[in-house]
């Protein structure tokens, strides 16, 4: 997705498509193969895709400018750690990359838009 294409979504969009992201990390999490490493890193995998959906929502309602940027810096710190878990899950070998690599994909866009807003709120304040 390009830049130009970050900036052109909207609330509603943004809503949902961190919903679809936090249903996708479900249903992935639930394919994962059996076994401890699988089991730990998808449970992480699974709080930290979920929470990124939840605090955006969280964010929305902010009382103030600041209490939004904090609320996406949640954001931006949910995404950036589900990539981490997913990128463990592949480099691991407990799954192939073409399976993760669009919720990596995702992830990481939800993260980039997350800087952006959080961006964009700074300079709004000063």
């Amino acid at each position: 997705m390009t830049d130009s294409k970050l900036s052109d979504r909207n609330a509603p969009d943004l809503k949902q498509r961190t919903k679809r992201f936090a249903l996708d990390v479900i249903q992935f999490v639930e394919s994962l193969p059996s076994g401890e490493t699988s089991r730990v890193l998808g449970r992480q995998l699974l709080r930290s895709g979920t929470s990124v959906g939840a605090n955006y929502r969280a964010a929305k309602r902010a009382k103030s400018t600041a209490d939004f940027i904090s609320k996406m810096g949640t954001v931006e710190a949910e995404a950036d750690e589900s990539a981490y878990w997913l990128e463990l899950l592949m480099d691991s070998g407990k799954v192939k990359p073409v399976q993760v690599q669009p919720l990596v994909r995702e992830a990481n866009e939800l993260l980039a838009i997350a800087v952006a807003s959080i961006n964009t709120a700074k300079r709004k304040v000063r």
